[in-house]
């Protein structure tokens, strides 16, 4: 038996392959049980021991050869046809691009309005202690903020801040007035339905010189709300109560989700509140050793959240959370 020429044949015959039904149809006539392979072990049965021996090693080299040639092929064919049922004529699937959550988006818009009123962004640690979360701040230990059902209390008389009005403090300790800033940030608290979380976003607005009056802040509020909904946006301030402020008041504004008619939201009174404030109280300004008969101030607080759902008209804060694409692909 002429190996040399046998290989020849066999890579004539795998070379003259053009399809998977040429390749069938050589892998059976090479390796099929009537194939060459076959008719030459029969063959070799009648030559002598020693003969038989080193025939039979070669055959099998050149079988070994053979299948895995033929192997690489089908390999090949197979990943063509693969790619034959590829249409490339249909159109390409578009990736998901992230994109700024409203919060966000409402946060820096917020910020972007008191930052063009000369207003000074400064932020503060979401951990604190009971002094600057409360006590500077006029809130003595006996006070219902203090209660477990809502505050989040850790070891070593800290807390998870419950808003940034300590950032107040921290500032006014740290420089001699003017100071005028605003304090964004989560905050913590025990409480969750449709209009609160456990977690949310505040801005704390601060401003303390000589012959600040209450009417500066109702200004700046009231070009606050004209610039976050809209001139034509009916608001109203009532009398409210805070420990830090003296007197205090509440801002409300006409619900934009029922138009005033009332609904879950509002309560049912057309109005909702969007923020606390008044006059910083003198006792904590006598805490960081300002001279409340020199210096007066005034103070706010208002939630994110609460801006966004008004802003977006969306009845249910949790919605900000779920993490349905959605609900955030919408903006």
């Amino acid at each position: 038996m002429e190996v040399d020429k046998l290989r020849e044949r066999i890579e004539r015959e795998i070379d003259s392959i053009e399809g998977a039904a040429d390749l069938e149809r050589v892998r059976a006539s090479i390796l099929g049980r009537k194939g060459l392979f076959s008719s030459l072990f029969e063959k070799i049965k009648e030559l002598p021991l020693e003969e038989r021996k080193r025939e039979g090693r070669e055959l099998n080299r050149l079988k070994e050869y053979a299948e895995a040639r033929l192997n690489e092929l089908r390999a090949r064919f197979e990943k063509r046809g693969e790619a034959s049922r590829l249409d490339i004529t249909l159109p390409g699937k578009r990736p998901l691009l992230g994109t700024t959550h409203p919060i966000t988006a409402v946060l820096d818009e917020i910020l972007e309005i008191f930052s063009s009123m000369g207003f000074t962004v400064v932020e503060g640690p979401d951990i604190e202690s009971e002094y600057y979360n409360f006590e500077a701040l006029n809130i003595p230990a006996f006070h219902p903020a203090r209660d477990m059902q809502d505050t989040f209390y850790l070891e070593g008389g800290l807390l998870l801040r419950t808003h940034t009005s300590p950032m107040e403090v921290r500032v006014m300790e740290a420089q001699d007035p003017p100071v005028r800033i605003v304090s964004p940030g989560a905050v913590y608290r025990h409480d969750q339905d449709i209009s609160h979380t456990p977690m949310f976003h505040q801005v704390e607005g601060l401003m303390v010189e000589e012959g600040v009056s209450f009417s500066d802040l109702k200004g700046v509020l009231t070009i606050f709300v004209e610039e976050m909904f809209g001139k034509k946006t009916p608001l109203r301030f009532r009398p409210s109560y805070f420990p830090f402020t003296e007197p205090s008041a509440e801002l409300d504004i006409g619900c934009a989700i029922c138009k005033g008619s009332g609904c879950r939201v509002c309560k049912g009174t057309g109005w909702i509140e969007i923020l606390g404030c008044g006059m910083s109280h003198p006792q904590v300004l006598r805490n960081v050793h300002y001279d409340p008969e020199r210096v007066s101030g005034f103070a706010f607080g208002l939630g994110v959240e609460r801006i966004a759902m008004i802003r977006f008209g969306i009845d249910d804060i949790r919605h900000f959370y779920n993490n349905d694409l959605r609900f955030l692909s919408q903006f």
